[in-house]
Parts: structure tokens; C-alpha cells; sequence
């Protein structure tokens, strides 16, 4: 009997109780930003994320307007800030690129997310 009084108590407040969010890393800031408009290419394509990447299983690309991928290929995560990714750029000319990610947080969690950023200068 008393059982039958707590159920729908306890139904209830599982009903209206926000949900317990499932933490994963996310995009916290980026080098260049998205939809950045750039007069000068940058060195290397920098993300930071909220948490720790695993290096082994954590990418970052950027690709031409043709669907070429024209980065240098030396993705790493950041010997002395694991929360940070980076990929080198060769000399860009003006055009619309596509910063493409796919990481790996410690807590097991596979983020992956694309974003576009514009050259406007000369290389």
C-alpha cells in the first residue's frame, strides 16, 4: 500500500527533474574563428576544447572550396595543454576553407563538427 503512494511521487519527479547532462568535450574557442574573415592566413588551425583529448584518436583537417584537403597533415594535441588541437597551414590563397574535427575526450565521447572561415588577403 505504501508503495503504491511513493510510485507516482517518484514517477513524477523523474518527469519534472531536468535531465543529468552526459559530459563531453566541447568546442570552446578556435583559431581562427568560425566564419572568421581572415587578411592574413594563419600558421597553424588551433581549437581548444573543455576537456582533455585523447591524442591517439582526436583529428583536425582543413579543406578548399573543391573538397581538397590542403593542411600540412602534423594534427597534434597539445604537449602542454591537452585540451588543445592543432593542424599547420602552408600559405592559403583568398578563398573559403572548412576546418573539419573529430575528437576523443578522456571521458570516451566522440565529438566531431565542421566550421568555415574566409581568406580575404594575400598569402
Amino acid at each position: 500500500m505504501r508503495m503504491r503512494r511513493i510510485l507516482p511521487i517518484l514517477l513524477a519527479l523523474l518527469v519534472v527533474s531536468p535531465a543529468v547532462g552526459v559530459p563531453h568535450a566541447y568546442l570552446v574557442k578556435a583559431a581562427p574563428a568560425r566564419r572568421a574573415v581572415l587578411l592574413r592566413a594563419p600558421a597553424r588551425v588551433q581549437l581548444w576544447f573543455n576537456e582533455r583529448l585523447e591524442p591517439q584518436f582526436s583529428q583536425v583537417s582543413v579543406w578548399d572550396r573543391d573538397g581538397k584537403q590542403v593542411d600540412l597533415g602534423d594534427a597534434q594535441v597539445g604537449p602542454d595543454d591537452p585540451t588543445r588541437l592543432s593542424v599547420g597551414v602552408p600559405p592559403l590563397v583568398p578563398g573559403t576553407y572548412t576546418v573539419k574535427f573529430r575528437v576523443l575526450s578522456v571521458d570516451g565521447h566522440v565529438v566531431e563538427d565542421q566550421f568555415p572561415f574566409s581568406l580575404r588577403g594575400s598569402p
